[in-house]
């Protein structure tokens, strides 16, 4: 499956770097020479605007894990258009989402819908200090929790693999309020809370971290966290945009068995259309306004409703009704995530085989249909360990599977998702693409 030449990409490139910084509107979708630029997705392959056609392992890093295009969603979504796309007035599919979020996700017990990733973690941070009354909160390296500002050092995803783990324009005083540890070193965690632990309103991590590879946490890390942060009257929230509905409709709470006080959840939640959440238990999400004020809360009347967050596109019934079919697929098919833990164990195995047989020194990653590859000698558990691999190798290896039509994520900082829609073929395809391009 050799792809052909890539000149419509190149010119369409040459013209965006004038239009855009960067010639992308986000910087994971950049790499040396140029990006391809897509046309169409469907099922488990995206065609680009030169004619090939690639196995896509980004799947729009994460979100679709029923394939592009899944007839449901579309026929849903063609259905709620003439309907209007949006009213800026609630609507019963608000309703129905968020019932499926609750029942869903062991922790949450009350939910707000918002519109990106950045927007639910950013929300979650100011509840969990209203909330507290505190001012710091604790992430930890190579945790990617959005582009505001508070969370943007020591970041995970396109700012480490571009190398800007800060960014210019953050308030001193902001960066100074976020604490940062590394993952999984629960020592460190411990010795930061016996001098800090009054201070910090809220930990926030991914309990798998896929911004920087996939990193697993170590037998204890997250039990230990949740102890330390109810012995010091902290907010434990877990970033699962990533992680939630794709390693069980209960996301990585659930497959740890662990309850954070807030999550946030993104991608499949609109399966391709811009929906995000957050939400925990019930006395702290009665602190978002308008809770008290219109109707009664069951905390304190001088707490309710009196963190501030809003968005006009919130809940929009386009992004929801995506976002419902796509969940009551996933709940009323228990089965597909068992099969999709079983063709990650078919690719992950294949590449061993491979690395064994060329005498290749790899590392690979991977928990339910999230999976990546290391060209490194030693277990990748943290954001140095991660920097410690070949990045020049994987870059090697990136092109060649480009070449072979295998699209992955371009950037080892990033996650191989899989998805209903791949098949044996498309798993036996890039074994064969990888038996060539593990050879760099």
């Amino acid at each position: 499956m050799k792809t052909g030449s890539f000149n419509n990409s190149k010119n369409l490139y040459d013209e965006a770097v004038s239009l855009m910084p960067g010639g992308v509107n986000s910087p994971v979708r950049a790499f040396k020479p140029h990006p391809i630029f897509i046309k169409m997705g469907k099922g488990s392959h995206i065609f680009d605007v030169d004619n090939n056609m690639f196995i896509d392992y980004c799947m729009a890093f994460g979100p679709l894990i029923l394939g592009h295009s899944p007839p449901e969603v579309v026929e849903a979504v063609k259905d709620q258009l003439v309907k209007g796309t949006m009213y800026g007035i609630p609507t019963p599919l608000e309703n129905e989402l968020a019932k499926l979020v609750i029942k869903g996700v062991p922790s949450i017990e009350m939910g707000r819908l918002v519109n990106t990733g950045t927007e639910a973690t950013m929300s979650a941070i100011r509840l969990a200090r209203g909330y507290t009354g505190r001012e710091k909160i604790l992430k930890f390296e190579g945790c990617y929790h959005g582009s505001h500002d508070a969370v943007l050092v020591k970041a995970g995803s396109g700012a480490l693999t571009f190398g800007t783990p800060t960014s210019l324009g953050i308030l001193n005083s902001l960066a100074e309020n976020t604490l940062v540890l590394p993952y999984n070193d629960l020592e460190a965690l411990d010795k930061l809370f016996a001098k800090e632990g009054e201070n910090i309103a809220a930990v926030i991590l991914e309990p798998v971290v896929g911004n920087m590879g996939v990193v697993l946490p170590k037998a204890g890390y997250l039990d230990g966290i949740r102890k330390i942060v109810e012995e010091n009257g902290t907010i434990l929230i877990f970033d699962e945009v990533i992680s939630g509905f794709r390693l069980g409709f209960g996301g990585a709470q659930e497959h740890f068995n662990i309850d954070p006080d807030l999550t946030t959840l993104g991608k499949i939640l609109g399966h391709g259309f811009p929906i995000a959440a957050y939400g925990g238990k019930k006395e702290i999400m009665e602190m978002v306004t308008p809770t008290g004020k219109i109707y009664p809360a069951t905390i304190s009347a001088d707490n309710a409703g009196k963190v501030y967050q809003a968005g006009t596109f919130s809940g929009n019934p386009i992004s929801v009704i995506a976002g419902i079919t796509a969940l009551k697929m996933l709940k009323n098919n228990p089965w597909i995530y068992q099969d999709l833990e079983r063709k990650t164990k078919e690719i992950t195995e294949g590449y061993r085989d491979l690395a064994e047989d060329y005498g290749v020194q790899i590392r690979l990653n991977s928990i339910g249909s999230m999976w990546q590859v290391f060209f490194a000698d030693h277990e990748i558990f943290d954001q140095e360990t991660a920097q410690k691999s070949d990045l020049k190798k994987w870059d090697k290896y990136f092109h060649k599977m480009l070449e072979q039509g295998v699209y992955l994520p371009p950037g080892n900082f990033e996650t191989c998702f899989l998805s209903t829609a791949h098949t044996k073929e498309d798993v036996e395809t890039t074994i064969e693409a990888a038996s060539k391009a593990l050879q760099v």
